[in-house]
């Protein structure tokens, strides 16, 4: 009696004791798991894109860095028969002025020519055969795409002027400095050539660089982030030995 009365309470305690260790090594198994779990998280894709160097400290794709829309498409060859007709058109316009050295009011008024002597005989010819004249469509260009232009031209040139302002303002000593060398290295450029020319450069090289880039830019990156590191420390000796040298006068306390 004695042993069949000590049995329940063992079975209770041995039930309390199991469910204890049952519960410690489920906690202990979600722990581990949440622990792997954690472990096992992919790194997500922005903290990765963070760690990559991007050209001109850049965030966004090639194509809205062009701005986006057609003429980005052209710049990047998204059609390949537009980009190739524009750039053979710029092509054909620098030939014509530069290389056989047409003149532009020359070639508007033989254009002229060619166009009212085609339009006068197929009228005269039509209206012999037909006993009607034609109907020569009108021309007329729209004024939105110019004005859209004009303001596109007007806000670039006052943000360039801001710039430029801001430079002057003797605030930044680098960007002084990298604005100077470019201009002068500009004014070196156009001695060897003219306008048109030195237009029809950058034409064709923003028909080549950015849709070279845009393919080889995982190549491209870490060249440029190498050059960007040897720059900065060429500059910082720069700095150093020529920059700091230079005597400031004591600014003067802003008034409140």
């Amino acid at each position: 009696m004695a042993e069949h009365s000590e049995n329940p309470v063992e079975s209770v305690m041995e039930k309390i004791t199991e469910k204890l260790n049952d519960h410690d090594s489920s906690s202990s198994s979600s722990s581990s798991d949440s622990e792997d779990s954690d472990s096992k998280k992919p790194v997500s894709p922005s903290s990765v894109k963070a760690k990559i160097f991007r050209l001109f400290g850049r965030e966004r794709p090639v194509h809205q860095v062009l701005g986006g829309g057609k003429p980005a498409d052209v710049f990047l060859w998204r059609n390949k028969k537009i980009s190739a007709g524009v750039l053979g058109g710029a092509t054909a316009i620098w030939v014509l002025f530069e290389l056989i050295e047409y003149h532009l009011l020359t070639l508007v008024c033989h254009i002229s020519i060619v166009a009212l002597a085609v339009l006068f005989l197929w009228s005269n010819a039509h209206t012999f055969i037909n006993k009607t004249p034609p109907s020569i469509p009108e021309v007329h260009l729209p004024e939105e795409p110019f004005l859209q232009v004009a303001s596109a031209l007007t806000i670039e040139i006052n943000r360039a002027l801001a710039v430029l302002r801001s430079i002057a303002s003797g605030r930044d000593l680098k960007k002084f400095l990298i604005v100077i060398a470019a201009l002068w290295v500009l004014s070196i450029v156009g001695s060897w050539c003219n306008f048109l020319t030195l237009f029809y450069i950058a034409f064709v090289l923003l028909h080549t660089i950015p849709v070279i880039y845009n393919k080889y830019e995982d190549k491209i990156d870490p060249i440029a982030e190498k050059a960007t590191i040897e720059i900065k420390k060429q500059y910082a000796v720069f700095d150093a030995k020529v920059l700091s040298k230079i005597p400031k006068g004591p600014l003067k306390a802003k008034k409140v």
